[in-house]
């Protein structure tokens, strides 16, 4: 057949004798030229253009769209090259009903469509190059398009070709777009008048793209990039080079930051209050706030889904077209077909859509639109819910930072509430964003779902939809259930890991003590309890994962079933396959969770509104000089409370009250001298009660007032009324103004005239490095810095820090000691330049050396050198005599007020009071003089730190995370292990759970979807069969089909069930017997590792990596094995339906993998990049709830407002390219599943079998793009989920402790030891195998019953002495005796529960003192009572309502630390061992304690024997026995009157020293 443009079958192809115009090949050749001429001028533009691009401007140009109409220009031509489709199709199908090929029909389309997609391009690469004059080009050709196409309309009406036919539509359809393409180019020139102008307008990129930080270019790059997420590829591409940091992802453009969304959501708030202002009972509504702040996107993420739903419908219509067409043309291929003149070629839409292949492209446009609009939908909620989140934080934080202290200290909004508020709630109105167009797209889904079945199936449709619609309630009664087991088991998962806390807190005690088993035990309880809630949790899981796979399949079998027995006419494949059960079944799942989301959001949003409505601290109008803060409602109280106290008061303390004018003249003050002055305060605590009252006193500027009194009598609040943050009932709080002019020249100080440096009593760290907690924010001066550290005696902790002053510290960091925190709250507060420095007890947690150093050096030195005013509240009376200015209180009064001599003269009783409490204090000091606490904190410190060097060799060879971080590493093999998935993991993970439920889970999976794939076959073959043996005993194959269906369909069912159970039942074993051999290798370990790694470290593991083991890879797991062996199962169906499909099938699988392993990674980091940046955030939110004072004082809300909004900026990028990179994969996944969908159709089409299998391939294709990027996604998620299970095995492959001894337990005397003889032969004692001996040949004998003390310089070994006789440390050479037994045969349990010990650290568990006392509950309550009788507290456990079973709370806080120590006493006691050893035990305690210690060691333990680990040496003057220990060996030993006799003995040096 030849080839010719016009068609050679007819003669007058060529005839013009009508007119040019009148000849139809004439038009359509005329329609080619303006392509043609777009084709010349653009391509030489387009090659040199791309040449030069070099040069551009450097900002991210390429992605900066600037010329008007933008959009609409993208939207018009993707419709225009839709329809030059629709063109080529119509021609070619007119085509193949003539004669001989007619190239006028479809050849000027082709070269249309080509011309389409070149002027794009092009305009494209003009945009970003900025070139405007070059659009003319574009101009030209929409001008000349235009004409052509209308002379070819014009010639249709002419020839009066009726509206219906497709051809007339289409060229009516392009006219249209080309005269709008036309109007968008003359509103270019318009706008920016490149062209027949005089003044071209000149142009600025956005500010974003000016910021080379900004990274995330969804906003601003053009349509195709949005819907493609294009763009992502650099990022992702990279990531397989080197991991995603932060600053590979940038800054978030400004529209998205919280700041931008804070101010539009607070002005709608704001709104919103003003709205219900006038009615008091009616709280602002958060909702419409946030609707009109965020409305706008809300909607347009709903159109795209309303778009995408309509569009899903037309898959399942097209597949029921093809088959039916398909079906036709097998059934009729003996008619002939008509050929048709080609003079009237015309098609009309029926006949064009009847085509097949039409459909097949159809319906491959269809899915590749709906995706798009369905991720784009998508996309834009994600984006709205993180800048709804923003502003949600920056709104909490605002509004913290104004709470009221009284809200806080009488727990109205606890700091749990808060970090709750931050944690969920914000979270929770997020996820409801994401879900919220659901809300209103699922019941249109359904409702159309449900008509379109009704035409397609009649009544038996309403049926499968009311099986449907029965079940909802019930997905819905089980996610409720759900949400249930998932609270319940957060209940014990907390209290778990309380204990664990304890358990870890307290090992080495439990391991001394022999007690690890018990408390073992009582985890193991609280572990069965979670798991018992878990398994509810599971079975819930199971059962909604099985109703979503159950319900179609009956939803299948009822309707089919009906539709035999109603209907007369045989099952039309058609009809079989276009059912769109899967379409109705997920909107109802769907609904389920988005009306349980909505239910959540409801009552975050009241949770939100009440803490925004919470009360709020007065303005700070009061630094401001004059202003006082009335607080008028609470007046009319204080009269009454001045009564009541009054009648409290002894008739002296009123007469004071005249006396103090008299008084105050003594002293002659200028007023400019005083800085902050008091005038009748009455202050309360927010409850209307004053807890200050009749407040009048002066602060002396630049001078120094000590505040004293009782403990309670006020002092604290005193500072916090002045300060602001007691609500003032009456009176004012006046702070001086200083003269300007002074403070100019003296530099610093004009900066921050009312601020404070305020360190309150409970020192306030921030998580960050030592340098930056004291800095705060100020100017870093070197000499300033060094200054204040010396003064602070700061300087030997830092040196003991592994990283110095650059060592995070606070609740993430490394946990220093009480009295070391304080110290840092005392140098920030000396460190600002403030003329005011309010410190509160500064020295309560800092013993006797340190309090004077700080006092001579801090306070006096450097304070008074800088003439600031400070206020100092102390106990310390000592230091009365340094104060400027004394202000006494009792009561919530002011008792005195004055100088020391004032005092001294007029209230003599008070003074001498002082005096006998100084004398008190003199001779505690003397005692103290020896007791050195802070060499003990800086010793815990060590301990805590140094071991860390060795912590190289426990890490475990396999851990890959360890090697990545080595940079010399080549990077190829680093890549590598960044692409691998961890298999191994896996393997451990599955077999964890017990070969047999593996098998089991594995076998059911195969089962179920074998009997999937069997329903659908069978469906197939029945429908297929029904065509072909028309009438013939129909009735009795409708039965045996019927039957056969069913059986399937009740097998597949209940196979549903069983498998979604064993996943779940599985990943319940592994978790439980992975968190049982992690925690009984953790406790059996040896000390040393306790040492060497970080609790948080430990506790995570139990924490985070369990949760993640429990709750989430089974989920993972299930979809992912559902998603691969659907889609498994769908490729060996369309193959088998059309064995051609295999060879498309190669390219499609290597673009998957590619897409798979790329993404992997880069989602791996982004996911890390989440997490680890949420970490700081929320940390923020209560650091800052706690430290609300300091920070108020300090006034530096500005600054942590800054920090807050950063750190959510941070976040939400992160969680932005996260989300970002799922769209970018789903897409992906999604356009190739639609491949696959055109490949199946085109492939089945030419190929097919029969009509059956055509429509069953097309199902399982559809069925394809769903579940490919699950398949990803699931991948991705196990990848980092499979992390956890590494981290838990790394722990499990420790060395645990040799619990086993030589000796049977049964062979150790029951009453060993009885005497309490102690040889020590040689003994050599290191910590690890692979450490230097810490002991080396020591040896000594002790007699039964003996006082033994071992003293020496800090790190001699004193404590490791101690240790040997518990085997906690490696004996490797010498031996112990203890009664003629080596300890080194003994099982450790049997040694270590027949010996007892009191620790320097007192310990105690929560729980009941009896249990404290005797957990195994071996002892008689008398025993107990005798023991609290010698430790001298059973008065005081009578008192407790319980007695013996009063609680003690967590870490005994509800004792003093000098109390817990007695009860280690009695605990040691308890234990009726004959040998008895004290680590250092005093060195935490008071005098009084102490004395009681030692009277009970001489008394109770006469008979024992007992080695005192001392810290002072006057402990053991009186032992029986001294052994003195200096750097591994024994030097001296003796008595201690013979050792003094040696005048330059170690003993002797150490007396003399006090050490």
């Amino acid at each position: 057949m030849r080839l010719a443009f016009c068609g050679n079958d007819n003669a007058s192809a060529y005839n013009i004798s009508a007119g040019v115009l009148r000849n139809v090949c004439f038009v359509d050749a005329l329609n080619l030229v303006p392509h043609v001429f777009l084709l010349f001028i653009t391509f030489p533009i387009l090659f040199i253009g791309w040449g030069s691009q070099s040069s551009k401007v450097q900002i991210h140009h390429n992605t900066w769209l600037h010329f008007p109409g933008h959009n609409l220009r993208w939207i018009l031509t993707f419709t225009l090259l839709f329809v030059h489709v629709c063109e080529i199709a119509e021609g070619i199908v007119s085509d193949t009903q003539m004669k001989s090929r007619h190239l006028h029909l479809f050849l000027p389309a082709i070269m249309g469509f080509v011309a389409a997609t070149v002027s794009i391009v092009y305009y494209h690469n003009i945009e970003t190059s900025n070139f405007p004059k070059l659009l003319l080009a574009l101009f030209l050709y929409w001008i000349m398009a235009f004409v052509t196409k209308t002379i070819k309309l014009v010639r249709y009406c002419q020839d009066g070709v009726p509206f219906s036919q497709l051809r007339f539509c289409i060229t009516g359809i392009m006219v249209i777009l080309y005269g709008l393409l036309m109007a968008v180019e003359i509103n270019v020139i318009r706008v920016r008048r490149y062209v027949f102008f005089m003044n071209p307008q000149k142009v600025k990129p956005p500010e974003d793209l000016q910021d080379l930080g900004v990274r995330f270019l969804q906003p601003f790059v053009n349509l195709l990039s949005k819907a493609t997420y294009w763009w992502m590829n650099t990022l992702i591409i990279s990531a397989h080079k080197k991991p995603v940091d932060l600053k590979a992802i940038g800054k978030l453009p400004i529209a998205m930051r919280a700041l931008t969304n804070y101010v539009c959501l607070k002005e709608a708030y704001e709104e919103q209050k003003k709205k219900v202002e006038e009615q008091p009972n009616r709280s602002p509504s958060i909702w419409l706030a946030m609707y009109s702040a965020f409305g706008r996107p809300i909607l347009l993420s709903s159109t795209f889904r309303y778009l995408a739903d309509l569009l899903g419908f037309a898959g399942p219509l097209c597949i029921s077209g093809i088959v039916q067409g398909f079906q036709n043309t097998t059934n009729n291929t003996n008619t002939t077909e008509k050929v048709k003149d080609p003079s009237n070629s015309y098609l009309s839409s029926e006949e064009f859509l009847r085509n097949v292949y039409v459909l097949a492209v159809l319906l491959f446009l269809a899915l590749i639109l709906q995706r798009t609009f369905l991720q784009a939908s998508y996309y834009v909620t994600t984006e709205t819910g993180i800048n709804l989140r923003g502003a949600l934080l920056a709104m909490i934080y605002n509004k913290i930072l104004r709470l009221s202290t009284s809200n806080l200290s009488m727990g109205e909004m606890t700091l749990g509430q808060i970090n709750n508020l931050v944690a969920i709630e914000t979270n929770q109105l997020m996820w409801f964003l994401f879900l919220c167009p659901n809300l209103w797209a699922m019941p249109v889904q359904i409702i159309m779902g449900v008509i379109l079945l009704y035409n397609l199936l009649g009544v038996s449709a309403l049926v499968g939809a009311a099986v449907i619609v029965l079940l909802a309630p019930i997905q819905y009664f089980i996610a409720t259930k759900l949400a249930e087991a998932q609270k319940s088991t957060l209940d014990y998962s907390t209290e778990r890991l309380k204990k664990t806390n304890e358990i870890l807190k307290g090992i080495k005690l439990l391991k001394l003590y022999a007690w690890e088993h018990i408390f073992c035990t009582s985890v193991e309880e609280t572990r069965m309890k979670e798991l018992t809630s878990l398994k509810t949790f599971a079975l819930h899981t199971s059962l909604s994962i099985f109703m979503n796979a159950a319900i179609p399949i009956a939803a299948v079998l009822a309707t089919f079933v009906t539709y035999a027995y109603t209907n007369d006419k045989p099952l039309q494949p058609a009809q079989a396959f276009a059912s769109l059960f899967h379409i109705l079944v997920t909107p109802l799942f769907l609904l389920s969770t988005v009306v349980r989301f909505a239910v959540k959001a409801i009552v975050s949003v009241q949770k939100l509104n009440e803490f925004l409505l919470s009360d709020e601290i007065g303005d700070d109008s009061w630094r401001g000089g004059d202003s006082s803060v009335p607080y008028e409602s609470c007046k009319k109280h204080t009269g009454l409370h001045t009564k009541a106290i009054n009648r409290r008061q002894p008739l002296r303390y009123q007469l004071e009250g005249y006396e103090q004018p008299a008084r105050k003249q003594t002293r002659p003050v200028e007023i400019d001298d005083v800085a902050i002055k008091v005038t009748n305060g009455y202050f309360s605590w927010g409850s209307g009660l004053a807890t200050l009252s009749n407040i009048n006193i002066r602060i002396p500027t630049g001078q120094m007032t000590m505040i004293v009194g009782q403990v309670g009598c006020g002092k604290s609040s005193l500072l916090l009324a002045i300060l602001g943050e007691m609500q003032t009932l009456e009176g004012k709080v006046h702070w001086s103004k200083l003269p300007g002019r002074q403070t100019n020249t003296e530099g610093y100080f004009s900066r921050n005239r009312y601020s404070v440096a305020y360190a309150a009593q409970k020192p306030w760290l921030l998580n960050a490095t030592v340098e930056e907690n004291i800095i705060f924010g100020s100017p870093f001066n070197k000499q300033r810095y060094k200054a204040v550290t010396d003064a602070c005696s700061l300087q030997p902790d830092i040196d003991l820090l592994p990283f110095g002053d650059q060592t995070e510290i606070g609740e993430r960091g490394i946990n220093l000691s009480g009295g070391q925190r304080q110290r840092i709250c005392v140098a920030r507060a000396l460190y600002q330049n403030t003329n005011i420095v309010f410190l509160d007890d500064p020295f309560s947690a800092l013993d006797i050396h340190l309090s004077d150093h700080l006092m001579q050096e801090g306070i006096l030195k450097f304070l008074q050198e800088d003439k600031r005013t400070l206020v100092l509240v102390t106990h310390k009376l000592q230091y009365l005599p340094h104060a400027d200015w004394i202000i006494a209180m009792k009561d919530g009064m002011v008792l005195r007020e004055g100088t020391l001599k004032d005092i001294q003269n007029k209230d003599i009783e008070l003074y001498e009071h002082w005096k006998t409490l100084m004398n008190r204090q003199d001779q505690e000091l003397e005692k103290d003089m020896e007791a050195d606490q802070t060499t003990l904190e800086r010793k815990t410190l060590r301990r805590a730190m140094y071991p860390r060097e060795s912590k190289s060799q426990l890490e475990d060879e396999d851990e890959e995370e360890e090697e990545e971080e080595d940079e010399d590493d080549n990077m190829s093999t680093v890549m590598r292990l960044r692409t691998k998935m961890p298999w191994k993991t896996c393997w451990r993970y599955l077999t964890s759970g017990g070969f047999f439920l593996l098998f089991l889970m594995i076998f059911s999976k195969l089962l179920k979807h074998s009997v999937i794939v069997a329903i659908d076959y069978w469906l197939a073959t029945w429908t297929s069969m029904d065509n072909t043996n028309e009438a013939r005993n129909a009735d009795d194959d409708k039965t045996y089909h019927v039957a056969v269906f069913s059986i399937l369909s009740g097998a597949g069912i209940v196979l549903c069930l069983i498998t979604s159970l064993t996943v779940e039942w599985m990943g319940l074993t592994a978790a439980k017997n992975l968190h049982h051999n992690l925690l009984n290798k953790i406790i059996l370990g040896p000390i040393r590792f306790f040492d060497m790694t970080p609790l948080g470290l430990i506790l995570n593991r139990f924490s985070a990596d369990t949760n993640i083991i429990d709750q989430h890879i089974p989920p993972t797991l299930e979809s992912l094995t559902r998603s691969t062996l659907l889609c498994l199962s769908a490729i060996g169906m369309i193959s088998y339906a059309t064995p051609w499909f295999l060879v498309a099938l190669v390219p499609l699988g290597i673009a998957f993998y590619f897409i798979q392993k790329y993404f992997r990674v880069a989602s791996k980091d982004l996911q890390e990049l989440d997490d680890s940046t949420q970490l700081p955030l929320l940390c923020h939110f209560s650091e800052t709830a706690e430290g609300l004072t300091t920070i108020r004082a300090f006034g530096h809300e500005a600054r942590f407002k800054q920090r807050m909004l950063e750190l959510t900026d941070t976040n939400n990028i992160a969680y932005l390219f996260l989300s970002a990179a799922n769209r970018w994969l789903e897409v992906r996944t999604d356009y190739l599943g639609a491949c696959i969908v055109l490949t199946a159709a085109v492939t089945s089409i030419t190929e097919g079998p029969n009509s059956g299998f055509v429509g069953l391939g097309l199902l399982y294709a559809l069925t394809i793009t769903n579940y490919l990027n699950w398949v990803v996604r699931n991948l991705a998620d196990l990848e980092v989920q499979m992390g956890a299970v590494k981290k838990v095995h790394s722990f499990l492959n420790m060395e645990s402790e040799n619990y086993e001894g030589c000796l049977d337990p049964s062979q150790v005397p029951k009453d060993w030891p009885q005497e309490g003889e102690i040889k020590i032969e040689n003994l050599c004692v290191r910590y690890e195998n692979n450490l230097k001996p810490v002991l080396k040949h020591v040896k000594a004998y002790i007699k039964p019953g003996q006082k033994v003390g071992i003293c020496g310089r800090t790190g001699s070994g004193k404590s490791s002495l101690s240790l040997a006789f518990f085997r906690m440390v490696d004996i490797f050479d010498g031996r112990i005796m203890i009664d003629g037994i080596d300890i080194s045969k003994l099982p450790l349990h049997t040694l270590r529960s027949r010996l007892s010990i009191i620790l320097q650290d007192p310990i105690l568990f929560s729980g009941s003192i009896r249990f404290n006392l005797d957990p195994e509950c071996k002892c008689t309550d008398d025993r107990l009572w005798e023991a609290l009788e010698i430790a001298q507290l059973k008065n005081m456990v009578k008192s407790l309502p319980g007695g013996l079973d009063a609680m003690v709370t967590e870490g005994g806080e509800n004792f003093s630390v000098g109390q817990r120590q007695l009860f280690c006493l009695a605990r040691a006691f308890v234990r009726k061992s004959s040998i008895l050893i004290m680590d250092e035990a005093t060195a935490s305690i008071d005098m009084a304690t102490e004395n009681i210690l030692q009277k009970v060691v001489m008394t109770a333990f006469a008979d024992r024997t007992v080695v005192t680990i001392a810290h002072r040496v006057s402990h053991i003057l009186d032992a029986n026995l001294v052994l003195v220990l200096s750097e591994g060996f024994l030097v001296e030993c003796d008595t201690a009157s013979n050792l003094l006799l040696k005048e330059d003995g170690l003993f002797t040096t150490l007396v003399k020293t006090h050490k």
